[in-house]
């Protein structure tokens, strides 16, 4: 979402106002990105759900789920992005990927 004419009216350089477009267009281009990434990664567990529920295998995988936020604190870390912040992220898309596991099992079942 670039920013308004009118939002960046209080700028009197144009080096600046430039600068601040070409970064903010930027910003929009990753989060476009992140959101289809995410699109793709929860196809992927609805796989996975209808996998488990077909045969009849728990919603939640806690020993999974450990071993997934050890391996993105490391990967954060690696990245100079905070590792509590890609834990707590993760854990929320955990809990929306569960959520949607405990549907696609409630449904095969009848």
């Amino acid at each position: 979402m670039s920013e308004s004419p009118a939002a960046l009216d209080g700028l009197d350089d144009d080096g600046v106002r430039a600068e601040l477009v070409r970064l903010r267009d930027s910003i929009d281009n990753i989060d476009a990105a992140v959101i289809h990434m995410l699109a793709e990664r929860f196809k992927a567990t609805q796989q996975v759900g209808r996998l488990k529920a077909a045969h009849r295998l728990p919603p939640a995988d806690p020993a999974r789920e450990a071993r997934q936020i050890a391996r993105l604190r490391e990967l954060a870390g690696k990245a100079k992005l905070d590792p509590a912040f890609a834990e707590k992220f993760l854990n929320f898309i955990v809990a929306e990927v569960i959520r949607h596991h405990e549907t696609i099992a409630a449904d095969h079942r009848g």
